[in-house]
């Protein structure tokens, strides 16, 4: 049965980030997720999340300095201690606010570093963060991204992804497979779902062109609904979108799955 939960960092944004909690579970929504939750008191978010009846699906490891156009460190060479130290510090939110899987975000490919280098230090990343996240019994996820929205991204389509996870060889290391991103970098969308399903610990959404809402774009996202339904799919499936007017307002989508 299909699972939404409201991505705050792209949702209710009408609302400050506190607030969007309890605009999240009023509109239906029963899970949350969002970039980072680090600029916030672990015991203040703890608690929204309680207040709300809301379960914490997902959050991303620390991604260096995202105001300033960073898009994630773990393929950066010189950026290895900075990755590690991060580890440890979304460990801790993971374990305060009840999350069972966190991101990591590959980032831009460094200009003038060997390909080689750039893989052995993100191989090197997903492997450190896969056995610390073991011991505190959390999933690591790696997301392609698509290369039109993030010029450089290192880790862009679903086998990449899945090679890199191989050769890091963690048996908590899971895909997270957002619609979007891979509609505009590979399309096949339902094949590839079916395909590498044992392997997608978490699915995200938007439709295409314009990175909206379901409905306002090429994606037949009631027949992908079904579709997952119907191979076993048992994850959330993460609204991550920026609604093409208001939040609520392009939330009629939701009402047949929440």
């Amino acid at each position: 049965m299909t699972k939404l939960c409201a991505n705050l960092t792209m949702l209710f944004t009408e609302h400050d980030f506190p607030e969007r909690f309890a605009a999240a579970s009023k509109a239906g929504f029963k899970g949350v997720e969002y970039l980072f939750p680090y600029a916030y008191e672990k015991d203040r978010l703890a608690a929204l999340l309680h207040q709300h009846g809301l379960e914490q699906v997902l959050h991303n490891l620390p991604a260096g300095d995202w105001a300033g156009g960073e898009r994630g460190i773990a393929c950066l060479p010189e950026r290895v201690g900075e990755f590690q130290e991060g580890v440890g510090t979304a460990i801790d939110y993971a374990r305060a606010l009840g999350c069972k899987q966190l991101n990591v975000l590959a980032g831009i490919a460094p200009a003038g570093v060997d390909q080689d280098t750039i893989r052995e230090t993100f191989v090197g990343n997903l492997r450190f963060a896969a056995a610390e996240l073991k011991r505190a019994g959390i999933r690591l996820l790696v997301e392609p991204i698509n290369t039109f929205d993030i010029p450089g991204f290192y880790v862009n389509r679903t086998q990449q992804a899945l090679d890199l996870i191989d050769e890091a060889g963690g048996d908590n290391l899971y895909l997270q497979y957002d619609i979007y991103h891979m509609q505009r970098m590979e399309g096949e969308l339902a094949a590839t779902l079916q395909k590498h399903l044992p392997r997608i610990a978490h699915v995200q959404l938007a439709d295409n062109p314009g990175r909206h809402e379901p409905g306002t774009g090429e994606i037949n996202y009631p027949f992908l609904f079904g579709h997952l339904d119907a191979i076993g799919y048992e994850g959330w499936i993460g609204c991550e979108y920026k609604p093409a007017t208001t939040t609520d307002a392009g939330l009629g989508w939701t009402a047949a799955y929440l």
